[in-house]
């Protein structure tokens, strides 16, 4: 009788593993059923495929797509990263498809991708570090202004960076800060606060006719580092005009040059840049500066908007500083997150 139980009980369909293992592998041969034999596997989907190469091309030449019209190639370049979305729509659409042509074809954009960005899905996120600074560009319609000062000041930072200061909240970021950070210098609409003194402040003249830029001496334990902050202007997406950053291009060339002659070897830049690390019309600056989210970030740390982040505009970059960890801290009551980075001044070791 046990024997017979025992028959029975297999005969009913085994343990549950078998049977959702059967099950699967019965879902593969029929999907895979539909494949086998047909000979027009490798000519539908072809319009998929030339889709696919064309997503893989711009991708890699997205340096030669012209800025002569509308500034297509910095607006490319500035969402380069979210193109990667259009691969899982692809190879959905080359399997409903059943086309052997179209999935070879979705692998080329694929490896185009994950050469520019794989490195950034990794955590590269060190330890130690001498020197926490952070930026925020705070809003100029900021309704919090004391509670933004607070927010930032709790990251523990040693060097904070504001932005698009307007001058009645000024008074009340300096009221808010005061207590942690006891040197400070506001140039402008950009302001730098600091807990260790700072000496040689100047606006620094990105070519606006009005003081969205600064550099400032911060003689840390470690030494003296140059800090420079800015805002460069903002950009606009027009129907008629395209992507408009003329002025933008013109101030960070400006900046670029400035960073350039600083006597300092070690330099830290803070601010809005309004641009990406990808966009060409930065070079001026990201050619001679690393990002530290690049070199020691998890994820793309994208900053703007603060509601659904699509872009990391504000940007932490250093020369003659070694980035440990760089990461975005959590939104305040402006359009934009802040962001932080911890660094290592001695590089000698």
């Amino acid at each position: 009788m046990a024997q017979q139980a025992y028959v029975t009980e297999t005969d009913n369909g085994g343990s549950g593993p078998e049977r959702r293992g059967d099950r699967f592998r019965s879902l593969l041969n029929r999907f895979l059923s539909g494949w086998r034999g047909d000979r027009r596997i490798w000519r539908r989907g072809i319009v998929v495929a030339a889709v696919a190469v064309l997503l893989a091309l711009v991708m890699v030449l997205h340096a030669r797509i012209p800025n002569r019209v509308g500034n297509l190639g910095s607006l490319t370049e500035t969402f380069l990263p979210w193109l990667g979305l259009l691969i899982p729509l692809l190879l959905v659409l080359a399997l409903v498809r059943r086309s052997a042509t179209a999935l070879i074809a979705v692998l080329i954009p694929s490896f185009v991708w994950l050469n520019l960005f794989g490195g950034l899905l990794t955590d590269k996120t060190g330890t130690g570090g001498d020197l926490t600074v952070a930026t925020h560009n705070v809003n100029a319609d900021n309704t919090d202004p004391s509670g933004t000062a607070r927010d930032v000041a709790a990251s523990g930072a040693d060097v904070v960076a504001l932005e698009e200061l307007t001058a009645t909240a000024v008074p009340v970021y300096e009221k808010a800060l005061a207590s942690t950070y006891k040197y400070h210098s506001v140039q402008g609409t950009v302001g730098l606060w600091s807990k260790y003194k700072m000496s040689d402040v100047r606006a620094v003249d990105i070519k606006l006719g009005w003081t969205r830029a600064m550099r400032a001496t911060v003689t840390t334990p470690e030494g003296p580092v140059a800090f420079y902050v800015a805002h460069l202007p903002s950009v606009r997406v027009k129907l008629e005009a395209g992507f408009t950053a003329r002025q933008r291009d013109k101030s960070a060339d400006a900046l670029g040059e400035a960073i350039a002659d600083e006597p300092l070897k070690r330099k830290v830049l803070l601010g809005d840049l309004n641009g990406t690390m990808n966009d060409r019309s930065l070079n001026g600056v990201t050619s001679q500066m690393r990002s530290t989210q690049g070199a020691a970030g998890s994820g793309f740390g994208f900053s703007w908007p603060a509601s659904f982040p699509m872009a990391r505009i504000d940007q932490i970059m250093v020369q003659g500083v070694e980035p440990v960890s760089s990461w975005t801290l959590p939104a305040t009551g402006s359009d934009h997150l802040p962001v932080a980075a911890r660094v290592n001044l001695d590089t000698t070791s």
